[in-house]
């Protein structure tokens, strides 16, 4: 993208702030209904879940453990501005995701709604998220170096590594919930894919 091709109304860091506070808030609500209902998703948050249900460690631990070398890829790639929101962003989630759990008591969630509506604020909150300039790390920067790097397809080299951590879960899970998990990952990827396009959206940092 040139220069020229660029917003000219960039956010406040106000606006910025905001932003972080509520995105990160959705994605932790959703990895609590996920938490309750047993399921996971793909990139570094499904091997987080992965491992908090293989070790009993919490999401959150995992998730921040988990993302800490990927960030001098984010530096190398995105520069220091996004590597810095985005390492606010994760450490947020890892945060929110302990202290949701005690804000909110769940009696009861049917898999179902948990997985579709996970999904969707998981979904919503890495949307906000990205409109920021900020990401929740891990995997997704791994395999955008990888394709700059050796000219490996991003999009394949994703979904072979969502495709391993759902397998993988077979071994802990319940073969139901490795499939409702499936479906909640599909709800997740289209609120960003019908969301986050080219022009949908002027606003950057």
């Amino acid at each position: 993208m040139d220069p020229q091709d660029l917003p000219t109304d960039p956010h406040r860091a106000y606006e910025d702030v905001m932003a972080m506070l509520v995105g990160t808030l959705f994605v932790a609500l959703g990895v609590t209904f996920y938490t309750q209902a047993l399921l996971l998703t793909g990139s570094t948050a499904g091997l987080a879940f992965l491992l908090q249900y293989a070790t009993g460690w919490r999401f959150g631990v995992w998730f921040f453990l988990i993302n800490v070398p990927f960030y001098w890829l984010a530096i190398r790639r995105m520069g220091w501005s996004f590597t810095l929101r985005t390492f606010a962003a994760i450490g947020l989630v890892s945060l929110f995701s302990e202290l949701t759990g005690q804000w909110v008591v769940i009696d009861e969630l049917q898999p179902l709604y948990a997985a579709l509506m996970g999904g969707c604020l998981i979904g919503l909150g890495m949307l906000i998220l990205f409109r920021h300039r900020a990401s929740l790390g891990g995997v997704n920067i791994l395999v955008l170096f990888l394709q700059d790097r050796y000219g490996w397809r991003a999009g394949y080299v994703q979904l072979g590594i969502d495709a391993a951590i759902m397998l993988a879960a077979l071994l802990v899970l319940p073969p139901e919930r490795v499939g409702l998990s499936v479906l909640g990952a599909v709800a997740l990827n289209l609120i960003i894919a019908l969301n986050h396009k080219p022009g949908r959206y002027m606003g950057v940092s």
